[in-house]
């Protein structure tokens, strides 16, 4: 990013679903943003006896990269979002401390 708010310019992390439930959940809490959904859960994905590999299938895993990808977009182009710890927190840092204490990012 080229945003001066963010620390890093670049970082790359690893997240599961879940951990886009919390932030979003966060966000809804934390602050005055209208957070976007997220895209759904893939609860027909897992049934047994599928034809394809399920969750696992190359295409759905790259149709849900794609579809989180626009919601953190989306949520980190928000000027009041840019502000809230925990988007900093789940972009930048290894480990999503879901115990974090809330609070508002400082530009330096």
């Amino acid at each position: 990013t080229n945003l001066p708010i963010f620390k890093m310019k670049e970082s790359r992390v690893r997240r599961r679903y879940s951990d886009f439930e919390w932030l979003r959940a966060e966000l809804e809490r934390e602050s005055k943003v209208v957070v976007p959904p997220l895209p759904g859960k893939a609860l027909a994905r897992q049934l047994p006896f599928r034809g394809d590999d399920g969750i696992f299938d190359d295409s759905f895993i790259e149709e849900r990269r794609q579809a989180l990808e626009q919601f953190l977009n989306k949520v980190a182009g928000h000027p009041l979002a840019q502000n809230e710890r925990c988007l900093h927190m789940f972009l930048q840092d290894e480990s999503v401390d879901k115990n974090y204490t809330p609070s508002k990012i400082r530009q330096a």
